[in-house]
């Protein structure tokens, strides 16, 4: 199966500036990132940037950069302009993975890419199980309700599904097993239709969640959800988050990650 792997990339990050090219286990935070999505097995791996830095930084190892749009108000518009520049079919899958994951199980990346190819469904991404109290009532954790056929039925900040029972939510209160899963910002498109998505106006409830994949729901597409058993190693928004995935680095070393001299790496 084909697929690509478009990875957004903006240097003025708010709470930790110019993350992406911070080091992890000894590359820039995004070269981690884009090696996780070569591992991945993708037939593309491209990263779109919003400052010549981090083009810079992908080409000194070998890799493809775009230098995108500085006025791209979110990472799907940023990859519509990387996508139509690259000139993808209408069909191609495109799988956008953040610049700030740099321990994303690739297993993953290509897993939502599957689940994607044979539906009609224009878009998948991932969930894993909520299994404590404290993450069910994180308003950082964002949650998805599913339905029996794996479609995402809402996606919240609010512990949702909640028990009427359970009303107003308690923090001693322990999720159902099976019944409460957090989103993982890992998604698949069809290229056609990230254009068309990356092109609509914010929506009422993605405005009031602060959750862009709302937009789709809310034009009335379905999106698919792959079910993961556990999470990946979390991304990066803080100095602390990145202390946390340097020292996961150093008790796991990824030595499968580095390519292949053939890929034009040193």
């Amino acid at each position: 199966m084909n697929f690509t792997v478009l990875i957004p990339a903006r240097l003025g990050s708010t709470r930790l500036p110019g993350k992406v090219l911070l080091d992890v286990a000894g590359l820039p935070m995004i070269e981690q990132v884009r090696r996780r999505g070569l591992e991945s097995g993708a037939e593309r791996v491209v990263v779109a940037a919003d400052d010549p830095q981090i083009v810079e930084r992908i080409r000194d190892f070998g890799g493809e950069a775009l230098l995108t749009s500085t006025a791209h108000r979110c990472g799907s518009e940023r990859l519509a302009e990387a996508a139509r520049r690259l000139g993808l079919a209408d069909d191609e899958i495109v799988v956008n993975l953040q610049g700030d994951e740099p321990g994303m199980d690739p297993a993953l990346i290509r897993a939502v890419a599957e689940i994607l190819a044979p539906a009609s469904a224009p878009v998948a991404t991932v969930a894993v199980p909520i299994r404590t109290a404290a993450e069910l009532l994180d308003p950082h954790a964002v949650k998805v309700a599913l339905a029996e056929d794996g479609r995402a039925l809402y996606f919240s900040r609010a512990p949702i599904p909640w028990r009427r029972e359970d009303f107003p939510p308690a923090s001693a209160a322990m999720p159902s097993p099976g019944s409460h899963w957090r989103h993982l910002g890992l998604y698949a498109y069809r290229h056609a239709f990230l254009q068309t998505y990356a092109a609509w106006p914010p929506t009422a409830l993605e405005e009031l969640e602060a959750l862009e994949q709302l937009r789709i729901l809310e034009h009335g597409y379905s999106i698919l959800v792959h079910r993961a058993p556990q999470a990946p190693v979390a991304g990066v928004d803080t100095a602390e988050d990145l202390e946390r995935v340097r020292r996961s680095f150093a008790a796991h070393p990824l030595s499968a990650a580095v390519p292949e001299p053939s890929l034009g790496y040193p």
